[in-house]
């Protein structure tokens, strides 16, 4: 009995040894497997990291080129956007692309490659105006409903540090502004020294709306074209360079845009019921925008008619506009008033 108990004993000690080692196998086995296993991962994930980089390298290199190709380009397309002497909207071609041959792809790399530059620009400005200067760049956008002037200031102002930029709307004249001369709330919003402003629509509401509403007699918004001029003639005298663009979207476009708003409950509240309202009297506005064109495109503040159908296109050429009147400013980096070498040697008695 007693020898049978050890042979147990041993058996059981022969199995529990062969079990742990079983054991052992299995957790070194699936230790390896798992080893392998994120060996792999982590050469899959290299792998992965590795081609992201070689696009991400190849899609700044085609940004570049885009880029580079676009500033090319640059004046001409401005000088194809101007309104020159004969200049009709009814004849505007608001799907053209003038000045750029390349596909959508291509204008929206050229805007990612150009907004390098943009930022290089706008920050030698910003120093400008924080050292004293007194330039600055006014973009002033006007387009129908739907032509894109939230998407211009989104994605071309975007480009750049937005604590450089003064962004102001003109919707209808608040109380206190009707109290004041319409141009009033226009001096106040005109953007600091060193800043890029933006007017999302402008005084011109003054000579348009009113105009096609009926809300001001003739005789007194045609007497603002000349008081217009002069403002901003004054404006440029001081030291704000003026850009000025209208974004013009084609009737089928519009309807189109104005549709959509209407079928995506993410769109609706874009929409407005006066949309179509203004639309309806899309002929009336035709004839307002012409005379402004033709009587406020001035050497100082020239109009730009900006073909819209395409949004990137319209992007593109926004950014060209602004691209030379920031390069056309040639600010250097401004001169400290302390002695670098010097900073240099107290700084480092500090460490």
């Amino acid at each position: 009995m007693a020898k049978d108990s050890k042979k147990k004993k041993k058996a059981d000690k022969a199995t529990a040894k062969s079990e742990v080692k079983a054991t052992r196998k299995a957790a070194e086995k699936a230790a390896k497997a798992e080893r392998k296993a994120a060996a792999k991962a982590e050469r899959k994930a290299d792998r992965k990291t590795a081609e992201a980089e070689r696009k991400a390298e190849k899609k700044k290199a085609a940004a570049q080129d885009a880029a580079a190709s676009l500033l090319a380009r640059r004046d001409a397309i401005v000088d194809l956007l101007r309104v020159g002497p004969g200049f009709r909207i009814a004849d505007f071609d608001a799907a053209a692309t003038p000045g750029f041959d390349g596909s959508r792809t291509d204008g929206e790399s050229a805007l990612v490659g150009v907004g390098a530059e943009l930022s290089d620009l706008q920050e030698r400005l910003f120093a400008h105006g924080r050292t004293g200067g007194d330039r600055s760049v006014l973009l002033v956008l006007q387009g129908l409903d739907t032509a894109g002037k939230g998407g211009i200031v989104r994605h071309v102002l975007g480009l750049v540090d937005p604590q450089g930029v003064a962004l102001r709307s003109f919707g209808v004249p608040t109380a206190e502004e009707r109290r004041h001369h319409y141009l009033w709330r226009v001096r106040r919003a005109l953007p600091p020294a060193g800043s890029i402003g933006v007017f999302d629509r402008s005084h011109y509401e003054d000579v348009l709306v009113v105009r096609v509403d009926g809300t001001v007699a003739p005789e007194v918004w045609q007497k603002r074209f000349d008081e217009i001029n002069r403002f901003e003639a004054q404006v440029a005298a001081s030291g704000t360079t003026i850009v000025k663009v209208a974004l013009w979207v084609s009737p089928e476009e519009q309807d189109e845009r104005l549709s959509e708003r209407l079928e995506r409950p993410d769109k609706h509240w874009k929409y407005n019921p006066s949309d179509v309202d203004v639309r309806s009297r899309r002929a009336a506005y035709e004839a307002a925008y012409q005379e402004v064109l033709d009587r406020t495109s001035t050497d100082v503040a020239p109009w730009h008619v900006v073909p819209a159908d395409s949004k990137w296109y319209a992007r593109l050429a926004v950014s060209a506009l602004l691209h030379r009147a920031l390069a056309d400013l040639r600010l250097d980096w401004p001169v400290p008033d302390y002695d670098v070498e010097t900073e240099k040697r107290r700084l480092a008695a500090t460490r």
